[in-house]
């Protein structure tokens, strides 16, 4: 596909990231409303029970719509998200292939305070880019368009709710005691195949979710 447009996401999913990487083009969302259980502010991992929830939590508007802009949705750092979330990652992955390969790349991620969720998540995306060892061509939305022309509309893959693409399973932490589960955040897969994520990526087939 020539252009792609998608969120800007928490370590978003490795199906959001395959969709990426068939795209010559991204164009980031940055003019839509926030919504909830979305990958805006949530990933899955694979931890020792499971599939495990790491969540960001946010400051709400006080307002009765409770709607506003995802670019001014603001991180609620009165709670110790960022260690906990980093302890978890620690915990989960210590055993995996790759986590001491990458783990001084990630652990500043997780000290530095952020005022806004979108910051934090352009920052994960940075992160990631780098860890795949690859770059892509981007660009960034200055209005909201209900209906995008001459550019495949990628936004319900944030959608945490939605009908996951199947993928191909890779070796994973716990998978002799669940099996493989499918789709979790791109970090499952970093830390899993390190520097064969990309090929793993790139040789994805994709069936985009009915929009």
């Amino acid at each position: 596909m020539e252009k792609l447009l998608v969120h800007p996401t928490y370590f978003g999913p490795i199906s959001q990231y395959i969709a990426m990487f068939k795209a010559k083009e991204i164009i980031f969302e940055n003019e839509d409303n926030y919504q909830k259980q979305t990958y805006r502010n949530r990933m899955y991992i694979y931890g020792a029970n499971g599939k495990l929830l790491l969540n960001i939590p946010i400051k709400h508007t006080g307002n009765k719509s409770n709607h506003q802009k995802y670019k001014d949705v603001r991180v609620e750092n009165s709670f110790p998200w960022q260690s906990q979330h980093w302890k978890s990652l620690e915990t989960v992955y210590r055993t995996s292939p790759f986590f001491e390969f990458y783990e001084d790349e990630f652990q500043p991620l997780y000290q530095k305070k952020f005022e806004f969720l979108m910051d934090f998540n352009y920052q994960c995306l940075e992160l990631a880019l780098d860890c795949l060892q690859t770059e892509i061509t981007s660009g960034k939305t200055t209005e909201f368009i209900l209906h995008p022309q001459n550019i495949t509309n990628g936004r319900p893959l944030v959608d945490a709710k939605r009908t996951q693409m199947k993928i191909s399973p890779y070796p994973q932490v716990f998978q002799e005691k669940f099996g493989f589960i499918n789709d979790l955040s791109i970090i499952d897969l970093i830390f899993n195949e390190g520097p064969n994520a990309l090929n793993y990526l790139e040789n994805e087939e994709l069936v985009l979710p009915q929009i």
